[in-house]
């Protein structure tokens, strides 16, 4: 016994602390769909921490019904989130939401005709768009009162996510954990922050 601790405890010990982490601490999660882009694609592996804290701008893992979704927090418990012609305020001051740079630019020039020319249908949907971030109705300004206890998510790609404007906002009990590390592809490799 004492050899086969010798030559394996180390091994078992990495196993077993590796195995308590996997089940409190974290879990892996692979992004299905566009609705992240381009901060995230479709297919790429991801780490979640469940212990993580959620503040906003955080890319969370929410359960909806059987399926695990990312989304970005953008209404915490008891926030007015107000949206006008793509200019984010939450409680009133003005946010800016950096990540959204790139595919507001590509709207404003075309529409993301060029960039979502693999889906013609959500080439439609940009193109009857009147902003980038609009609600349900499609208005492109806003308002949105954040219940006590609940969160308001949303998907960067605003044009082709189903989010908290469809499906409404989310119990703490659903957010599962922060995205905190992406592992695959091997070129995409990083830390996830919030901006």
């Amino acid at each position: 016994m004492k050899r086969f601790l010798k030559e394996w405890g180390l091994l078992l010990s990495f196993l077993i602390v590796f195995g308590l982490l996997r089940l409190f601490v974290w879990f892996p999660v692979q992004v299905e769909g566009h609705s992240m882009d381009p901060t995230l694609a479709n297919g790429e592996h991801l780490i979640v921490v469940k212990t993580a804290s959620i503040k906003h701008f955080d890319i969370v893992v929410a359960a909806e019904g059987n399926k695990h979704i990312v989304k970005r927090v953008i209404g915490l418990p008891g926030d007015t989130i107000t949206y006008e012609n793509d200019m984010l305020s939450i409680n009133g001051r003005k946010a800016d939401e950096t990540y959204l740079k790139q595919y507001k630019e590509k709207f404003a020039k075309d529409k993301l005709q060029k960039t979502y020319s693999y889906n013609p249908y959500f080439q439609e949907l940009a193109a009857k768009s009147t902003a980038f971030t609009t609600d349900s109705q499609g208005s492109a300004s806003f308002t949105i009162k954040v219940p006590k206890g609940r969160y308001l998510l949303l998907g960067d790609d605003r044009i082709v996510s189903k989010d908290s404007r469809q499906v409404g906002t989310f119990s703490k009990d659903k957010l599962v954990g922060e995205v905190k590390f992406r592992f695959w592809p091997l070129n995409a490799v990083r830390f996830i922050s919030n901006k």
